[in-house]
């Protein structure tokens, strides 16, 4: 019998690597966009334009119970991914009440929609963030780390943690939750500060752009490859017993490092090019996050494969081309 998965957020980065992981596993695939309009392809879908004749798309917003409830109603699936979310950090400073609105009030919707539909029959997975653990008192960070959100985003996140914990506990709904440190690609989206830096490398190498204006580039973060971190939600839910775990790589550099690493794939020297901009600085920031990823590591045999170098020289190489073209 064929598993049916619904994927929130699947033109994102996640949702994307996560689609073309179902497909080749023979899932069928439905995802979730705010409309269906194919004359967004080369914009909206730009990420899952190579498998738009494979997947099937529902117009629904994270805002509306109705949509949700009607949408899982219809498809009947075996497994939800929740990843749709605001999820720019900096953002969720400027506008802290749509934040809020859409990633509280939107896992609360799909989880009640779920638990509605089949408690017994549905897997639930929500994308939770290493920003809930924001300013740390710990030197790695686990499940049982406590949560220190040093943003809207991180308490947001926070809240559709307990919000999934109690609907495993409360309805017996099998429910995990991905507690995800930073993970990128050439997928990433350009307001992030890794394709911030590989989109700037590879214009400064082509003579279009002069210089790369960053905030805090002492901030150090544990930085891993979105495609091994999708096949990590998939195992999560093919688990007999819904549970939390902690996906990161157990290594963390910093942004100047990232940016070291990347003008210098291109045979250049990152201080001719970097300059600090304090406007670029977030009222309150979190300084370092780094993973213990010990528990997905035995009870999901789950290990990162693709290395901070390798993912650098993707995103860079990625630029290039698309710079060039």
């Amino acid at each position: 019998m064929t598993k049916v998965a619904l994927i929130t957020g699947i033109t994102g980065q996640d949702g994307s690597y996560l689609a073309e992981l179902l497909l080749s596993k023979g899932y069928e695939v439905h995802g979730i966009v705010r409309r269906v309009a194919l004359e967004d392809e080369t914009h909206r879908l730009f990420r899952i334009r190579n498998i738009l004749d494979d997947v099937t798309l529902h117009a629904a917003s994270l805002e509306s119970y109705a949509s949700l409830f009607n949408i899982i109603h219809k498809i009947k699936p075996n497994e939800v991914y929740h990843l749709a979310a605001q999820s720019y950090v900096s953002y969720s400073f400027e506008d802290e009440f749509s934040t809020l609105n859409i990633n509280v009030n939107g896992t609360h919707y799909l989880l009640s929609a779920v638990k509605e539909f089949a408690t017994s029959k549905v897997k639930f997975y929500f994308a939770g963030s290493s920003e809930m653990f924001g300013k740390v008192r710990e030197s790695r960070q686990n499940e049982d780390t406590p949560f220190n959100p040093r943003s809207s985003y991180g308490i947001s996140k926070v809240t559709g943690y307990f919000l999934t914990k109690n609907y495993r506990e409360a309805y017996n709904l099998h429910a995990s939750s991905g507690i995800l440190f930073n993970h990128e690609s050439p997928r990433r989206g350009f307001e992030f500060v890794t394709r911030k830096i590989s989109h700037a490398v590879a214009r400064i190498k082509k003579g279009f752009q002069k210089k790369l204006k960053l905030g805090n580039i002492y901030s150090k973060r544990d930085w891993g490859h979105a495609k091994d971190y999708v096949e990590a939600m998939w195992l999560m839910l093919q688990q007999d017993n819904p549970n939390d775990f902690v996906i990161g790589t157990g290594k963390e550099y910093s942004v100047e490092e990232f940016a070291k690493k990347a003008f210098a794939h291109v045979g250049l020297n990152y201080k001719d090019y970097l300059v600090i901009d304090k406007k670029l600085m977030r009222p309150s920031d979190v300084e370092t996050l780094l993973a213990d990823h010990s528990k997905a590591k035995k009870i999901l045999n789950w290990e990162p494969k693709i290395t901070f170098d390798e993912l650098v020289t993707s995103m860079v190489e990625n630029d290039l081309e698309q710079t060039k073209n």
